[in-house]
């Protein structure tokens, strides 16, 4: 038992010094290197626990994803009708990206890096358990006719597609976007896309 606790929190020490060294180094300066010196802990054990880099990498990412899944779900689950729903997966989103912003960045960068190729089969079936809740409840929206009758796939475009690149823009810092704005128009935009006609 304590040397599964001294393991996690060696894990843990591990992912936090990680998206610390990615928020002030970027992806350049994410590097096995960085990462072993900002936590103090050896390579060998890095790869004893993440069994490569790009382990660690698609660890720290599933991590951050979780934190933000959290948030979402929760919001979406304190909420009565479809309309307050999607504003409060929306909101709760932008929130998330500007209160957690190191892994918000984390998440929209790492997207398009190459070391998450190698674990795209675990990250993609993390995301979908994770995102289950949230295609749950807007199942169940579509079959009380709240929401039109569209493909889940579909409704996670309309919903999370703008949402997303408010975010990615607003950490990109090459467009001006005020992410307060964003809360206020996005929600009732992505409503009125989803709402039966």
């Amino acid at each position: 038992m304590v040397k599964q606790q001294r393991g996690q929190a060696t894990v843990d020490l591990v992912l936090n010094s990680a998206l610390r060294v990615y928020a002030e180094a970027g992806q350049q300066g994410f590097t096995v290197n960085a990462v072993t010196k900002a936590s103090g802990v050896s390579l060998g054990s890095l790869y004893h626990h993440f069994g490569s880099f790009d382990g660690l990498a698609a660890a720290l990412y599933t991590r951050c994803m979780g934190e933000l899944f959290e948030q979402m779900i929760a919001a979406l689950l304190r909420t009565r009708t479809a309309r307050t729903g999607v504003r409060a997966l929306v909101r709760s989103y932008l929130r998330f990206t500007e209160e957690q912003r190191d892994a918000a960045l984390f998440l929209h960068a790492s997207a398009y890096s190459g070391y998450l190729a190698v674990h795209a089969e675990e990250i993609s079936a993390a995301k979908s358990v994770m995102l289950q809740p949230v295609a749950q409840w807007f199942g169940a929206r579509v079959a009380k006719g709240e929401i039109a009758a569209m493909p889940g796939p579909v409704i996670e475009v309309l919903v999370m597609g703008p949402v997303a690149e408010a975010a990615r823009r607003w950490l990109s810092s090459t467009y001006e976007i005020d992410l307060a704005e964003a809360a206020k128009l996005l929600p009732d935009s992505i409503w009125r896309s989803l709402r039966p006609q």
